[in-house]
């Protein structure tokens, strides 16, 4: 069946005369053009019946608007119908011809007026703008029922552009939203190469980027382009590693393709399709269901038109020829061009897209397409019902402009008999609405598109889109949802690294690093984990950090609290053996008094060690520093009597002295009271001033928190100390100069040594405890507090104890009071 863009289809007079153009054709032969003979006619071949389908549901509208005693009564609707042949040349002749007549007389000039009120058409996207640039001038009403190309919302350069079908930016931003919810971040795109796939994909890969989706390559196919461009994008599939495939076709460019597929055994692709093609049902075939079961895509929502397959069935005489590939007519021999046909066919038995009324999309844009234009026709009119009697409703215009037509279709906003909403933005689209289509295998082997989701671009983002995943059939090959990313996924614990010269998706796998952790997959950086946190083994959650401190639990703890008990304990039997030998010579020469003050004393250094060990409180560590200050200053201030003690009773011993009288009991007693209160008023200044408190350290050691009492003041805390450094260095110096004093009675050595160690402890101690970290900190400071105690309690008072117990026959006063006289050199 051939056909010809330069002639009306099928025209029919009226009041009102709309314009169509159709792809009823699917190929035009272009003739040669020669500049000495007038072109020749333009000649259409390749009969479409979804096309054919298109131009019946027009005239079905119109006719049903024509019996309507509601919408433009006494009014008539006429109509122009072109065939557009799938072709901007074609398209741009029809709309010459619907604008002017078909006339090809040379001598006749352009009439003043378009003999048509509004176009409706075309199918595809450049011969839409192709019309519109002729049409556009003279501010024609065109309305299309296919065009989705984002470019014709363009309201500056087409501004008498409408449709009923929309946009893609939607479409292209709903496809990208569907490839990043199956985790498809490496795909590959195919489009046609014409305003509907250029627009459309651009769209699409800008959207894409922004949901983090990767386009591996991006070809192009046209049904001008020689078969080998064909033969070469399959290749390029096949080669490439992208498993998805995003294909923005038109249905005659997707039928090229899937030829060169099936020739090239194309398998193993998750498809993703445009409305183009997504629910076209020629496609869906046996010949093509290896390739395509399982396919994704949106389309618009189908809808019912009562009595229009009743309408259908009522077919002119050439397309019955092509449906039954019969013919009415003889040739002149008298033998029939064919089978001859019997008027007895019936299209109840003919299976074809033409006759099917099942998946009514883009006929019901047709639809509303004419219906459109009849109630802005009927708004301009200013067509009024009333009542039952409707004679003269419409206050009819000799002259209707295009102009005029054009601001009433902006404002029109009706709802069909099926409960649909026409009306038109400002841009002349629709509104956004979508089903999501998967085509599946039927129990009967036939394939069938069934909705899996929705789209809906008026929700708020986040509840557009909407899926029933359980429902979705998946390629054949696999029957599961298959993966295609460039870089496998990054667990959580690791962040994805770009790959130089590599797109966003291909990445390379790097762990967190300490204290910083993802927890998704396939994170773009790792998080840093709060100040009291720290990242687990894994690198996946921030836990709380390890809390440090010196506990009675752990080993070290234990170890220095079992020696500080010891330490007390020791203290207190050999304070129970002084006691039980008070009387004896050698303790009432050690000066009992000063000897049991500082076994108190001693015992209270022991036990004070143990204020530094547990979780660091405000009082303990106000407790832990001042207690220990003022007991060593006690302890130190009991040795420097003892040893003053010593000097001044040898010097006693001379003649004409009188000394002791000057350090008696009272005067000890003083001098050990002043030495401490010294002490005790340095540190109430200490705790009034700035008073040590708990801290958490977190700078030595970031992975954990480091519990320790901090200083409140540096200052305070090295005054104390000094105190007892400077009370420790003049008790070692006055029992230096006592250590040649007769040795039967002379304990100043043994203050010496026990100075001597205390003195090196206490200065080994100061770079120790600088520089130890943690929990060693206290450690080294109870250390230092343990060794110079057990050194005074060993120097000072064990060989006494000795005596006592295992010599009990030196301690005699006979052997006390004997002199003995250093030895010369």
């Amino acid at each position: 069946m051939l056909g010809s863009p330069e002639f009306p289809l099928l025209s029919k007079e009226g009041d009102i005369i709309i314009g169509g153009a159709f792809s009823i054709h699917a190929q035009l032969a272009k003739p040669l053009l020669f500049f000495t003979d007038p072109p020749q006619r333009l000649i259409c071949s390749r009969f479409n019946f979804r096309e054919f389908r298109f131009v019946q549901t027009m005239i079905f509208a119109i006719e049903q608007i024509n019996n309507s005693t509601s919408l433009l009564p006494n009014i008539s609707i006429g109509y122009k119908i072109f065939d557009s042949c799938t072709s901007t040349v074609s398209a741009t002749r029809a709309v010459m011809a619907l604008m002017n007549g078909q006339e090809r007389t040379l001598g006749k000039n352009c009439s003043s007026k378009s003999s048509v009120h509004a176009i409706i058409g075309t199918s595809d996207s450049s011969s839409t703008i192709a019309m519109l640039q002729t049409s556009g001038i003279f501010q024609i009403p065109v309305i299309s029922h296919f065009a989705t190309c984002a470019c014709l919302s363009n309201r500056r350069e087409y501004s008498s552009f409408f449709r009923t079908i929309p946009s893609d930016y939607h479409q292209s931003r709903a496809l990208a939203k569907l490839v990043k919810h199956f985790g498809w971040t490496w795909v590959g795109t195919v489009r046609s190469d014409n305003d509907y796939g250029n627009n459309g994909m651009a769209t699409f890969i800008k959207a894409a980027g922004q949901e983090g989706v990767c386009i591996e390559y991006s070809e192009a196919i046209s049904r001008t382009y020689p078969q080998s461009q064909a033969a070469r994008v399959v290749r390029v599939i096949r080669n490439g590693s992208a498993r998805v495939l995003v294909a923005f076709l038109s249905y005659v460019e997707m039928d090229i393709l899937l030829e060169e597929a099936i020739k090239q055994n194309l398998t193993g692709v998750q498809w993703v399709g445009s409305e183009s093609w997504i629910t076209a049902g020629r496609l869906a075939t046996k010949r093509h269901s290896g390739i395509l079961i399982g396919s994704l895509g949106f389309t618009i929502r189908k809808s019912k038109i009562p009595g229009l397959r009743e309408f259908l069935l009522q077919v002119n005489p050439k397309f019955w020829e092509t449906t039954f590939g019969c013919s009415f007519q003889s040739s002149l021999d008298g033998q029939s061009q064919g089978r001859q046909c019997s008027g007895s066919e019936r299209l109840d038995d003919v299976d074809n897209t033409f006759t099917d009324v099942s998946e009514l999309r883009i006929s019901n844009n047709v639809y509303k397409a004419v219906y459109a234009v009849a109630h802005a026709m009927h708004n301009m009119l200013k067509c009024r019902h009333h009542g039952e009697k409707l004679n003269q409703s419409c206050i009819w215009r000799d002259k209707l402009e295009t102009v005029q037509v054009l601001k009433n279709l902006q404002r029109v906003n009706f709802t069909l008999h099926s409960g649909e909403r026409v009306y038109f933005d400002d841009y002349g689209d629709p509104a956004a609405m979508y089903d999501l289509m998967n085509w599946q295998r039927s129990p009967t082997g036939e394939t069938v598109f069934v909705t899996v989701g929705s789209y809906d671009a008026l929700l708020p983002n986040g509840k557009q889109f909407t899926m029933n995943e359980i429902n979705i059939t998946w390629a054949a090959e696999t029957l599961k949802r298959p993966q295609s990313v460039c870089s496998e996924s990054c667990v959580p614990g690791f962040r994805q690294a770009v790959i130089k010269g590599k797109p966003v998706c291909c990445f390379s796998c790097i762990a967190c690093a300490a204290g910083e952790i993802s927890n998704t997959s396939d994170s773009a950086e790792c998080s840093r984990c709060s100040l009291e946190y720290w990242s687990n083994e894994d690198r996946s959650l921030c836990v709380p950090k390890v809390v440090e401190f010196l506990s009675f639990a752990e080993t070290m703890g234990t170890l220095l609290t079992a020696l500080s008990l010891f330490g007390a304990s020791l203290t207190l039997v050999v304070s129970v053996v002084f006691f039980r030998f008070r009387d004896t010579p050698l303790i009432k020469a050690s000066n009992s008094e000063l000897s049991f003050l500082l076994l108190f004393s001693l015992t209270l250094c022991f036990l004070c060690s143990l204020t530094f060990i547990g979780r660091p409180s405000d009082w303990s560590c106000m407790l832990r520093h001042t207690v220990f200050c003022i007991t060593f200053v006690l302890c130190i201030s009991c040795v420097l009597g003892k040893t003053i003690v010593v000097l001044m009773a040898f010097r006693a011993t001379l003649p004409g002295s009188n000394v002791m009288k000057w350090f008696g009991p009272a005067q000890r007693r003083l001098s050990v009271l002043a030495f401490t209160l010294i002490q005790v008023v340095i540190c109430i200044l200490w705790l009034t001033v700035n008073p040590p408190f708990p801290f958490k350290n977190m700078e030595h050691h970031k992975e954990k928190i480091i519990l320790e009492c901090a200083l409140g003041s540096p200052i305070w805390f090295w005054a104390v100390l000094g105190y007892i450094g400077l009370l420790a260095m003049l008790c070692f110096i006055l029992a230096f100069l006592a250590r040649k004093l007769p040795d039967n009675f002379n304990e100043a050595k043994f203050i010496t040594f026990s100075m001597l160690i205390f003195c090196a402890v206490w200065i080994t101690f100061i770079p120790a405890y600088v520089s130890s970290p943690g929990k060693f900190t206290v450690a080294v400071e109870i250390f230092a507090i343990l060794a110079s105690s057990y050194g005074l309690l060993f120097c000072i008072f064990v060989p006494k104890c000795f005596i006592i117990v295992l010599k009990p026959e030196l301690n005699t006063k006979k052997h006390l009071m004997e002199k003995t006289h250093s030895r010369s050199p």
